[in-house]
């Protein structure tokens, strides 16, 4: 469990890095996250026993540190009653945010889940 919990920080850190030094305005940990997501995809094949071994330690990791992933939102609720007068002086515009990105959102999932939905009907008229 270590060794997967120093790979998982290792990609949030070439993230980081990665973030400062082409200064984006993504999260670094994002961009790590998605460096770890192509390398699992180019080593879906591997017949590696040791790469295998890895990949399955990371994935039970992840699953036992998204079982605390609540815990992450104590910073938020903080941050959140830190800015309460900014909150109270834009509650239409802040209100209007999230109602729009909700409905997006919302959108955007039908339309992922749709064509899902529509690959996999795909799939089974060929079997």
């Amino acid at each position: 469990m270590l060794k997967s919990i120093f790979i998982i920080f290792l990609f949030q850190l070439i993230g980081e890095s990665a973030q400062k030094y082409f200064e984006l305005t993504v999260p670094g940990p994002v961009i790590g996250l998605i460096l770890l997501l192509i390398s699992f995809i180019l080593l879906k094949n591997n017949k590696n026993l040791f790469v295998n071994k890895v990949k399955n330690e990371i994935s039970s990791t992840a699953i036992h540190i998204s079982n605390y992933l609540s815990l992450l939102f104590v910073p938020i609720g903080v941050g959140v009653v830190m800015h309460l007068s900014y909150l109270e002086k834009n509650y239409i515009e802040v209100l209007g945010v999230i109602f729009f990105s909700t409905i997006l959102t919302i959108g955007f999932t039908a339309l992922v889940m749709e064509a899902i939905n529509n690959r996999f009907k795909k799939n089974d008229r060929k079997k």
